[in-house]
């Protein structure tokens, strides 16, 4: 999904790391519960990368997937991936008609009243249904804290994060808000992450910058993001030092739950 303001995304950057985003939404998909009859909706299906699963998962049910990118919509119009493709933003999209499954990826971290947004999706789902999500929950970690303080110091005019707060919540504060809609299990996973050397730059960087970065890179241009990407490098090096073969872990916090109604 390309969040609002931003350029379209870059599916063969954010493919460069498909291996461990997706092993996230197959811990996800490993806890959704048996469905009733009705559709799956992957939310912010981007490029795919998840579509095959949920087919084997749930082989009769109708499979459509949800995105506001049209390169990324453009990499999943592959035949017998999905059997529907839209095109819209996921912070107001309603389906036709309840469904049975509404499977989110790494998405609604990037969306606003997680609250409301949760229980319009939950309101959308047929007796018996489950939403399940998934989110980063790396904010504090050095990969992004160091963003957001590198940007506010040598960018004040363009960066402020006075009032900054963490887009996404501990797990328990989800089995919380959501344990009036239904029944929810809500958890967090740490996943050590090892990052391959990487040819042009500190492997993190490599990893956020089809992510996390790019709010800050859509802010500077030229010299200015140059300047920035060289003092965020230098801090990586000391936060993750990489081994002796250039390699580094990168470990990597996420939230998940899953509600049904």
């Amino acid at each position: 999904m390309s969040p609002h303001g931003f350029e379209d995304w870059n599916p063969g950057t954010y493919a460069r790391f498909r291996g461990l985003r997706l092993r996230p939404a197959l811990d996800l998909l490993a806890q959704v519960p048996e469905l009733p009859e009705g559709g799956v909706v992957d939310l912010g299906c981007g490029n795919g990368a998840v579509a095959g699963a949920l087919r084997m998962r749930f082989p009769r049910a109708t499979l459509t997937g949800v995105d506001s990118s049209p390169a990324m919509l453009d990499e999943a119009r592959v035949p017998g991936l999905y059997d529907r493709l839209i095109e819209a933003d996921a912070a107001t999209w309603t389906p036709e008609a309840p469904v049975a499954l509404i499977f989110s990826n790494a998405l609604c971290h990037w969306l606003p009243d997680h609250a409301g947004l949760f229980a319009r999706l939950a309101g959308a789902l047929g007796p018996g249904g489950t939403l399940a999500v998934q989110m980063p929950r790396q904010f504090a970690a050095p990969s992004h804290a160091l963003m957001r303080e590198i940007a506010a110091r040598c960018f004040p005019d363009r960066f402020d994060f006075s009032g900054w707060v963490p887009p996404v919540a501990e797990a328990a504060a989800y089995a919380r808000i959501l344990a009036p809609l239904g029944t929810v299990s809500a958890w967090e996973t740490s996943y050590v992450q090892r990052l391959d050397p990487a040819a042009d730059g500190h492997p993190v960087r490599r990893f956020t910058e089809a992510t996390a970065l790019r709010p800050f890179a859509a802010k500077l241009d030229g010299e200015d993001l140059a300047a920035f990407l060289t003092e965020y490098e230098t801090a990586l090096d000391l936060a993750y030092p990489a081994a002796p073969d250039g390699s580094v872990l990168f470990p990597f916090t996420r939230v998940f739950f899953t509600l049904t109604v």
